[in-house]
């Protein structure tokens, strides 16, 4: 039986090796799996590891409890809870908890949050962080003299850092595999990370730089249309050879044009950025709908979605005011982002427009909710929020149904633009990144680009024009950078950033 009074140098031993063993098997498979070392020294970087990992949690947590017994336990209790969580996404999604899917979580909203949860979940929760919780409250602890605490300081922190010169030779490998080992690693995966993350949002949250005037070139009517796609990867649309019809609308529709592309991140956020501003850039410039808006562009956002950059323009609207503009099943799913759109295109009193669609009509897990019944093409479809629960089958066909609902929303988009007789219209439908489907054991997205799989990166760019409106360059490849200079270049927006390489479409002499 657990005793229910203990040593304060004890107890952070055993709940140090129990955080190893209960929150660190990713850590072990990582390490085995990518190894290169053969033999002792296989096996000696290993225990090496597996020690520091003990070494490092014990320092932090001795002092923590050494200084307030209410802090220290306070904070194991909020650990264990949220390592048990983290441990239920990364078993179950083989996700890595770096400043990539910190940004994910906090940009998910409640809807998409909760259908993650599943009974699984809930195990994990309960024996994983619950249970662990209880016992952390009972146990009283002994306090140690401050003399005897700082002698085990000394020699922890001694131990630390003989450990790790004795290492050396695998400092290379550590650096390498930084990004994983950082992201597996309880709890300082999503504790350093967070601040990451928050660090990196305070640098953003600074007044964008304004990029230079523009002006409008002609008053001929001009409409863009962007619509940004969500977890949407080209491999599964047959626009690209896929095997099954997944676009049997568009494949249909004359005008139709589609480019090879690759997203520059793999979470939303990130990919959003990439896709509305002029370059590759860390720093908060201008993004385009905030750019032509301020040079007296009529600019109209609609969205279902999350993790967008400031928007900064009269006509935002959320789910919540589509809803009022819209009847029906439909108004349920992506394609409420259509509803009363070209009557509010008609109201407008400017000659260019540019209109941006956010869905989210890809969203993993559950990709079955994402689309209404009558595109349910593919069966039988998985309906499971653990992924690796669903056969292959199940998973795709779930997957591929959300692609033809999009065909669908895309189809009946460019169907509205053709009514408009008045304007040249365009349509540029781009995801923000793509999505694994199981492929290597990975599931949805968020892995860090460097080490992404193609599945992840590999996205839609799909174009389509009004008759006798604009040409096409010839071009097999495209990055999420061409459209700012493309819309640009269809509105005749003149600036001084404008790039005509960066445009798809050819010059007018």
């Amino acid at each position: 039986m657990l005793k229910n009074k203990i040593k304060l140098s004890y107890f952070v031993l055993i709940i140090s090796i129990s955080n190893l063993f209960l929150y660190h098997l990713p850590v072990y498979q990582f390490t085995i799996n990518n190894l290169n070392y053969e033999g002792f020294d296989r096996a000696f970087t290993i225990i090496s590891i597996a020690i520091l990992l003990v070494s490092l949690n014990a320092l932090f947590f001795y002092i923590a409890l050494f200084i307030s017994r209410f802090i220290g336990k306070s904070l194991l209790i909020l650990f264990v809870n949220i390592n048990a969580i983290a441990i239920y996404f990364i078993n179950t999604y083989s996700v890595i908890i770096d400043k990539t899917m910190i940004g994910n979580i906090l940009n998910t909203n409640f809807e998409e949050s909760t259908s993650y949860f599943s009974f699984s979940f809930i195990v994990y929760l309960v024996l994983l962080g619950i249970i662990p919780s209880i016992l952390i409250i009972k146990i009283k602890i002994i306090n140690v003299t401050f003399k005897k605490f700082f002698k085990h300081i000394v020699f922890i922190f001694i131990f630390i850092i003989s450990l790790i010169y004795i290492n050396s030779s695998n400092w290379l490998w550590i650096d390498k595999n930084s990004k994983a080992l950082g992201g597996l690693v309880m709890p300082w995966s999503y504790v350093v990370n967070t601040y990451r993350f928050y660090y990196h949002k305070s640098q953003q949250n600074q007044e964008q730089i304004l990029l230079p005037n523009a002006k409008i070139k002609d008053n001929k009517k001009s409409i863009s249309v962007i619509v940004i796609g969500e977890s949407a990867r080209s491999e599964n649309f047959s626009l690209y050879g896929y095997e099954k019809e997944t676009n049997p609308l568009l494949s249909q529709t004359d005008n139709v044009y589609s480019y090879k592309a690759s997203s520059c991140a793999t979470y939303t956020t990130a990919g959003v950025k990439c896709i509305l501003e002029h370059k590759n850039s860390s720093k908060l410039y201008e993004i385009l709908p905030n750019y032509l808006f301020r040079n007296n562009v009529e600019v109209i956002w609609r969205t279902t979605n999350f993790g967008e950059p400031n928007v900064n323009i009269k006509n935002y609207q959320k789910r919540g005011d589509l809803e009022k503009l819209c009847q029906g099943e439909g108004c349920k799913y992506d394609e409420i982002l259509l509803s009363s759109l070209k009557e509010q295109i008609l109201a407008s009193k400017k000659d260019k427009i540019l209109i941006i669609l956010h869905t989210s009509t890809s969203h993993g897990p559950t990709y079955y909710k994402k689309y209404p019944p009558k595109f349910n093409k593919f069966t039988p479809t998985c309906k499971s929020v653990e992924l690796g629960k669903c056969t292959q089958e199940e998973l795709i066909n779930a997957y591929n149904n959300t692609i033809v609902y999009t065909d669908y929303i895309l189809s009946t988009l460019i169907e509205n633009l053709k009514q408009l007789n008045e304007y040249n219209s365009s349509m540029f439908y781009v995801s923000d990144h793509g999505e694994s489907l199981g492929e290597k054991n990975l599931y949805m997205h968020g892995i860090p680009a460097s080490i992404a799989p193609k599945e992840q990166l590999e996205i839609p760019f799909i174009v389509w024009l009004s008759s006798n409106s604009k040409e096409l360059k010839n071009k097999e490849t495209l990055s999420q950078h061409n459209v700012f200079h493309s819309v640009l270049d269809f509105l005749a927006i003149e600036s001084p950033i404008y790039d005509e390489n960066m445009s798809i479409f050819k010059s007018i002499n």
